[in-house]
């Protein structure tokens, strides 16, 4: 009996890839960044794309990783393959925080790093309005647009308040939620020859 879906399509790519959209790997892809992966895109243009891993968060703080940072919980996450030696961060601070770029709803990245650290040195800003980032996920022109054709990644949308919450980002969760095709996804185990 033959199915009538193919279930490694991808049916979401009919969604185009733009800021503040979501990418969520499938169940196959290997690369160490990627593996299982869900990407907040915070830039895409013609001329390629920038975002950063939610769901890989280390066993770090900011401050462990950062000379002169404050010694606060401020956790953080790989954020990609790209300059792993360099700090990155999203915020819901929005123009509070001087040259910050708006990316989707109440999402902001970047922005003055002194005066981030002025707010949290006085109180005035919260773990969870604040993700930090060990370098980004980057692609060049039409890369992203050639890993899309390949079915590499489903394009969707977060709500912003689960972006800004490490533990909420689960890929399972994630894929389950787009639909009966995506939960088979879900449960495809890791290494499929060890079953």
């Amino acid at each position: 009996m033959e199915l009538d879906f193919n279930i490694f399509k991808i049916e979401y790519n009919k969604v185009a890839p733009k800021k503040g959209r979501i990418l969520v790997s499938e169940p196959f892809l290997q690369d160490n960044y990627f593996k299982r992966s869900i990407v907040l895109l915070t830039e895409h243009s013609s001329e390629g794309a920038v975002g950063f891993v939610l769901n890989k968060p280390l066993d770090l703080k900011v401050s462990e990783v950062m000379n002169d940072f404050p010694d606060m919980e401020m956790p953080v996450s790989i954020g990609g393959p790209v300059s792993t030696h360099t700090i990155h961060y999203i915020h819901t601070l929005g123009t509070k925080i001087p040259d910050s770029v708006h990316v989707y709803n109440n999402i902001y990245w970047g922005g003055d790093f002194d005066f981030i650290k002025d707010l949290i040195h006085g109180g005035n800003l919260s773990s969870h309005e604040i993700r930090f980032f060990l370098g980004y996920s980057g692609w060049q022109a039409g890369q992203l647009e050639t890993e899309l054709e390949q079915n590499s990644w489903v394009i969707t949308e977060l709500e912003p308040n689960k972006i800004m919450y490490p533990e909420m980002n689960d890929w399972k969760e994630t894929l389950s939620q787009l639909g009966n095709k995506y939960k088979i996804w879900a449960n495809f185990p890791e290494n499929p020859g060890q079953n």
